[in-house]
């Protein structure tokens, strides 16, 4: 079974994609993560965790889900994660993970997407985005003949930066980086509230027809690459990138 969270469609795309390559089932654990209920899930297949990377580790949110899930059968675990660049050293953290879920650790796949993370880094444009999706596909068929095969992701060289972004830095990034304060909406909103509806963590009300951030922001950027007319900015540091969503 294939277990996935995502917030701006390139790991819905990834999960999706390996569904249909293996013959597996892929559910979608947003709603679960939502509403904070606790995942029952039963497998005889190996398990396929595919989630965004959010600074060098999985996101917590999800990282959270999968500890406190009930997961029977089937105690082969895999990780697909998208992201930008790298996974720093994220395959120790899945890798402790395992351990205490009694899984056996199959590896974790680094599957490069188009950069959405608005308020750091840049984002491609259009054309560039679907030459980075058409690459990553022959990955996932590669990913899907190992899991078919029960063999290991091969594993991946990890260096000192490696760990430090995964460790040190990813603890800052969560502490002092991870806030929604910057997040504005102009005059262009429509008040339609799908920003609203798209956020995992119930962190955006619409008051007078415009939405308002609470404090429970993860950074997802689900809400400012989901608006349909461009309305939201994340301080300055979004301003004129593209508005990049994986067609899901």
């Amino acid at each position: 079974m294939i277990l996935f969270y995502s917030a701006t469609g390139n790991s819905a795309f990834a999960a999706r994609t390996l569904a249909e390559l293996i013959g597996d089932e892929a559910v979608n654990v947003f709603n679960y993560i939502r509403n904070g209920t606790k995942g029952k899930f039963t497998s005889t297949r190996p398990w396929v965790f595919v989630s965004p990377t959010h600074g060098w580790r999985l996101p917590r949110i999800f990282d959270s889900f999968l500890r406190s899930a009930y997961l029977a059968g089937s105690r082969e675990a895999y990780f697909v994660m998208t992201c930008g660049t790298d996974t720093g050293s994220a395959s120790k953290y899945n890798g402790a993970l395992c351990r205490e879920k009694g899984l056996t650790y199959m590896g974790t796949l680094t599957l490069v997407m188009p950069e959405n993370y608005l308020a750091m880094f840049a984002v491609p444009d259009e054309a560039e985005s679907r030459s980075i999706v058409s690459r990553a596909k022959p990955v996932l068929q590669s990913a899907a003949d190992l899991i078919s095969h029960g063999r290991p992701f091969a594993p991946e060289k990890q260096t000192p930066l490696d760990a430090l972004k995964s460790g040190i830095v990813n603890s800052a990034f969560c502490r002092f980086i991870i806030s929604d304060r910057r997040f504005t909406a102009s005059d262009k909103c429509i008040g339609c509230g799908k920003c609203a509806s798209v956020c995992p963590t119930l962190d955006i009300s619409l008051e007078s027809g415009r939405p308002v951030w609470h404090g429970k922001c993860t950074h997802c950027m689900a809400c400012i690459t989901s608006c349909p007319v461009e309305a939201i900015e994340y301080g300055r540091a979004s301003r004129g990138k593209p508005r990049y969503r994986c067609p899901e």
